[in-house]
């Protein structure tokens, strides 16, 4: 269930709030926390959701079709993070530097012409590489307005040279099968990325993140680093509407629920008590996956194949898919002339991207 490597591990997850739909400024407050977080030991580090450039919280304050909610999209959309860029060359280049693998929280921006926007985490080992990306299967609520949905493609472990790492974002940490699909894949480490508390209207979100944190840390056997955005001043001066948005908006300032939960579903640390804003940081041992997975084993031996079993479609969908027109001779035999062919292998994990066999989960 876990390797030969040292067991040892400090992790860490990072409560903060990001510089408002300023992408180059909150890379270099990113950065900072990276070279923080690899200063005090830390080996893998947690971000909020969209923490670059920032989570569209505006849609609780403007109605949609507004000038004012065009204008927060148009920003978002000006300082979105595309895979590969420079944004992604310093990313990698702090996570090198300081020898962390790191989960950020960007709002993704595929290249020109496509130019889609996708709520994503973005995946970097410890020697600066890119493993992959996990883009949101399920915009919430107003991130629909601007967000695709995400693939299957993303829904998969990723092994740094400290753990095997995975992450979900939000409501998706409360989703019975996609966590069922990255247990499966046999995480140590899981990165729960969580929005600033900004909605007056849903509540609790304090206890959803507490829950949601150590059911999945119990349901996967795994440890669980849920970070959390949080509001500052200037954030509340940009989504305000009236003096009660704001007076609002500034009681949640530096407010936050973000914490470390390991697989018997213990709190190790936090949520910090009153506004805080830092890296919250445990030392633990992954061998505790172990000793969680021989009592409960939802993804192995605790479960039963042969009643339950899902499939996850890892090929990531496209809209349009161009195919070479081939005269029906060079078709090989059995072949379909209207079926896409097998699909690539995903880089950076080595597996099919598609494939069924009898276990519980694929």
């Amino acid at each position: 269930m876990v390797s030969s490597r040292s067991q040892q591990v400090r992790v860490g997850v990072v409560q903060a709030a990001p510089v408002f739909l300023d992408r180059e400024a909150t890379t270099a407050r990113t950065c900072e926390l990276i070279e923080e977080a690899g200063a005090a030991g830390v080996s893998i580090l947690g971000f909020p959701e969209g923490f670059i450039p920032t989570h569209p919280d505006w849609y609780h304050y403007v109605p949609a079709s507004s000038a004012a909610s065009f204008d927060f999209a148009r920003r978002l959309f000006l300082n979105a993070v595309e895979i590969p860029s420079p944004t992604t060359d310093l990313l990698c280049k702090a996570a090198a530097a300081s020898r962390v693998s790191v989960v950020v929280g960007i709002c993704e921006r595929t290249p020109e012409p496509d130019s889609t926007l996708y709520n994503s985490q973005l995946f970097i080992a410890s020697d600066g590489t890119i493993l992959g990306r996990h883009r949101k299967i399920m915009p919430t609520l107003g991130e629909r307005v601007v967000h695709a949905r995400g693939g299957g493609d993303g829904l998969r472990v990723f092994a740094t040279p400290t753990a095997r790492v995975g992450g979900l974002i939000c409501g998706e940490n409360s989703n019975p099968l996609a966590i069922m699909a990255l247990a499966a894949d046999r995480p140590e480490v899981h990165v729960a990325s969580w929005p600033s508390p900004v909605s007056k209207d849903e509540g609790g979100m304090s206890d959803l993140i507490s829950v949601a944190s150590r059911a999945i840390a119990y349901q996967m056997g795994a440890f669980v680093l849920s970070s959390q955005a949080v509001v500052n001043e200037a954030i509340a001066h940009e989504l305000a509407q009236s003096d009660g948005d704001f007076a609002f908006l500034i009681g949640q300032a530096g407010r936050g629920s973000s914490m470390i939960v390991g697989p018997d579903r213990t709190v190790l640390v936090g949520p910090p008590d009153g506004p805080w804003e830092g890296i919250l940081s445990a030392d633990v041992d992954l061998e505790a996956c172990v000793v969680a997975r021989h009592i409960h084993d939802f993804a192995g031996h605790y479960n039963r194949p042969d009643i339950f079993r899902l499939e996850v479609d890892r090929r990531g969908g496209q809209l349009v898919e161009t195919l070479d027109e081939d005269p029906p001779s060079s078709l090989a035999p059995n072949a379909s002339p209207d079926r896409a062919p097998a699909p690539p292998e995903v880089a950076g994990n080595g597996r099919a991207a598609h494939s069924r066999t009898d276990q519980a989960v694929r």
